[in-house]
C-alpha cells in the first residue's frame, strides 16, 4: 500500500500526457501554436502556484540546484507538445520513451546507481528498438529523419533528466519543486517561441477568443493535476520504478492515436516500440 499512490499519481500523469496531443493539435487549429499553449498554460499553472504557495519562490531560490529542474521540465514539455502536433504521435512517443538509455546514464552520474548487466541489456534493447523504428524504407542510417522525431528524443532526454532530478533532489520542498517544473514549462517554451517568432517561423498568438480560451483553461487545469502528481510520485520512488510505470503512456498515446487517425502502428513500428517498451519494464530489475 505504501506504493499504490505514487503509483497512482505517475499513471495520471502518463494519461494526461498520453492523449494532451489532442488538445494541443485543437489549439493550433484555432491558431495558437503549441509552443504559444505551453508557456501560457504553464505561466496560468505559475500563477496558481504562487497565489497557493508564495513561499516556493523563496525556496526556488534558496536551492540553485533546482534551476536544473526548471530547465530539464521545460525542454520536456516545449519539445514533446510541439512534437506531437506536427508529427506521428505513435512514433514521437516511442522516440521519446527512449528513456532507459538515458536513465542509465544519467543515474549514474547523478544518483551514483551501479552499472550493471541488466543496464547493459536495457541499453542494448532500448538502442535496437530506436534503430528499427528509425530505419529508413529504403535504407540508411537510422537516425531522426524529421523535426518531430528529433523532438521526441530530445525530449525523452530531457524527461529521464527531469525524473532523475526528481529523485535526487527530493528532500527539497514539494512547492519549490512544484514551481521549478511549471516555471520551466512557461520559460523554454516562451524563450523558444519568442525566438521563433523574430526570426520570422513563427506566428505571433492570436486575438483572445473564448473557444481557445477556454480549451487553454481546461489543459492548464489538466497538466497542474498531471505534473504535481508526477513530483509526488516520482519523488517517492527509485527513477527507474518511475520509468517503468510511465511507460504507460506509449499505450495512452497510441490507442488514441491510432483510433484518431493522428498515428500509424506497422509491424516494424511495433516491434521496435516493443524493445523499447521491454527496456523499459526490465528497469524493474
Amino acid at each position: 500500500m505504501v506504493r499504490t499512490l505514487p503509483v497512482l499519481a505517475l499513471l495520471l500523469n502518463a494519461f494526461t500526457w498520453g492523449v494532451s496531443w489532442w488538445p494541443f493539435r485543437w489549439l493550433q487549429q484555432h491558431g495558437l501554436h503549441p509552443l504559444w499553449a505551453t508557456a501560457l498554460i504553464y505561466l496560468a499553472a505559475v500563477v496558481a502556484i504562487t497565489l497557493a504557495r508564495p513561499q516556493a519562490w523563496r525556496q526556488l531560490f534558496a536551492a540553485p540546484v533546482l534551476w536544473v529542474l526548471v530547465a530539464a521540465a521545460g525542454t520536456t514539455n516545449a519539445t514533446f507538445n510541439w512534437a506531437v502536433t506536427i508529427g506521428d504521435v505513435v512514433r514521437v512517443v516511442l522516440l521519446f520513451y527512449l528513456m532507459p538509455l538515458w536513465a542509465v546514464l544519467l543515474a549514474r552520474a547523478l544518483l551514483g546507481e551501479r552499472l550493471t548487466p541488466w543496464a547493459a541489456l536495457r541499453v542494448a534493447m532500448a538502442l535496437a528498438g530506436a534503430a528499427i523504428v528509425l530505419q529508413p524504407a529504403g535504407g540508411g542510417w537510422p537516425l531522426p529523419r524529421t523535426p518531430a522525431e528529433w523532438l521526441g528524443v530530445v525530449g525523452g532526454f530531457s524527461f529521464a533528466l527531469n525524473n532523475v532530478m526528481l529523485r535526487r533532489e527530493a528532500h527539497q520542498p514539494e512547492s519549490a519543486r512544484a514551481l521549478a517544473m511549471f516555471l520551466g514549462g512557461a520559460l523554454v517554451a516562451l524563450l523558444l517561441a519568442g525566438a521563433l517568432a523574430l526570426h520570422g517561423t513563427l506566428s505571433r498568438p492570436p486575438a483572445p477568443e473564448p473557444a481557445w480560451l477556454a480549451g487553454a483553461a481546461a489543459l492548464t487545469l489538466a497538466f497542474l493535476a498531471g505534473n504535481l502528481a508526477l513530483q509526488y510520485g516520482a519523488a517517492r520512488l527509485p527513477a527507474n520504478v518511475t520509468a517503468v510505470v510511465m511507460v504507460s503512456e506509449v499505450l495512452f498515446a497510441s490507442v488514441s492515436a491510432v483510433l484518431l487517425g493522428a498515428g500509424q502502428l506497422t509491424p516494424s513500428l511495433a516491434l521496435g516500440g516493443a524493445l523499447i517498451v521491454g527496456a523499459s519494464l526490465l528497469s524493474r530489475r
